[in-house]
């Protein structure tokens, strides 16, 4: 094959000052905007497992809520069975109803650290949240400084180029504001 079917510019491969400054820009904004993809996918994987973690432990304080409603509903049963029995047997269940009472305390703890333990994680999911929306964000940012900065290269209108470069300064700023003030 010739070379007569072929656009060759006469200086060479590289292009316009403008083109090779687009080109070198934008493969350092991809480059970046991948490291930042990753920060904001690592971070996103973190906040889901700690709302995983808040979803089991309410389940489990759930769990243990309802245990300690049916001791309750046991030892009010006892009671009623107390005041309905003849004097002499009343006593027999006074040791019943120390347990139930016994299990009862202990039940209600557990659920309130459960319980605890799930505010606690949701809490540190929301918090990993925050970042996650800057990087998010900065992502945006990122991807229109290329597409802008792409228009540049195709119309060869400078002033294209300057507002590519603010919308990546607006995205390193975002980025540096999630990890300085989220990670």
């Amino acid at each position: 094959m010739g070379e007569e079917g072929l656009d060759v510019p006469e200086g060479g491969h590289g292009g316009s000052r403008l083109e090779q400054g687009v080109a070198v820009f934008t493969a350092v904004l991809a480059a970046f905007g991948a490291v930042v993809g990753f920060q904001g996918s690592h971070l996103m994987n973190e906040a889901l497992l700690k709302k995983n973690e808040a979803v089991l432990r309410k389940a489990a304080a759930t769990n243990e809520w309802n245990h300690y409603q049916s001791t309750s509903t046991k030892a009010h049963l006892v009671e009623l069975a107390q005041e309905l029995a003849p004097p002499d047997k009343a006593g027999q269940l006074d040791e019943k109803l120390k347990k139930y009472a016994a299990q009862k305390d202990e039940l209600q703890a557990k659920a309130r650290a459960l319980d605890d333990a799930s505010t606690e994680a949701d809490r540190a999911a929301e918090d990993l949240n925050a970042p996650h929306a800057r990087l998010a964000l900065a992502m945006i940012f990122l991807q229109i400084a290329i597409s802008i900065a792409s228009i540049t290269a195709l119309t060869q209108v400078r002033w294209l180029f300057v507002v590519a470069l603010l919308s990546a300064a607006g995205g390193v700023g975002l980025w540096a504001a999630a990890v300085l003030l989220g990670f």
